[in-house]
């Protein structure tokens, strides 16, 4: 699966509506795999807090 068929975005994000979830999709590997700037306020996984 290329980055380009999915996007994953916050709860809170004012581009789309977010999507719940419950965890991120296995391609997600790293917080850069994740393209929207609405992930930019957490520097790393353990700062998400759970769906």
């Amino acid at each position: 699966m290329s980055s380009d068929d999915f996007s994953v975005h916050t709860k809170a994000c004012e581009e789309v509506s977010g999507m719940s979830l419950s965890s991120l999709p296995d391609e997600v590997t790293s917080l850069d795999d994740l393209a929207c700037e609405c992930w930019e306020k957490f520097d790393s996984f353990e700062d998400i807090p759970s769906a």
